[in-house]
């Protein structure tokens, strides 16, 4: 990828959810909603703490993480569809 994200934030690639209900139910594309789990893509270096060093994030390329349902802003980079978001959008890495 030839874009690096600036300060504290983050390239998140959406993960699509399951199709089918737990009760085998196929649920239409019109009916789903946009997924709020995704995999880092990549990072920033960190932000700056007021004596200007910079704290390095908990996040790192590769982890699956879960984030709100409207944060981040979608851009198209290379043909896919990313989420660039600050590091505080991040709810929790999925283990």
């Amino acid at each position: 990828m030839k874009f690096r994200p600036l300060h504290d934030r983050v390239v998140v690639r959406r993960i699509e959810a399951e199709e089918k209900t737990a009760g085998g139910i196929i649920i239409p594309d019109t009916a789903k909603e946009k997924p709020q789990e995704g995999e880092v893509v990549a990072v920033g270096p960190g932000a700056r703490d007021e004596s200007g060093k910079i704290a390095a994030l908990d996040v790192k390329a590769g982890d699956r993480v879960l984030f709100g349902k409207w944060s981040g802003t979608e851009v198209r980079i290379d043909g896919q569809d990313l989420l660039i978001m600050k590091e505080s959008d991040i709810m929790g890495i999925v283990g």
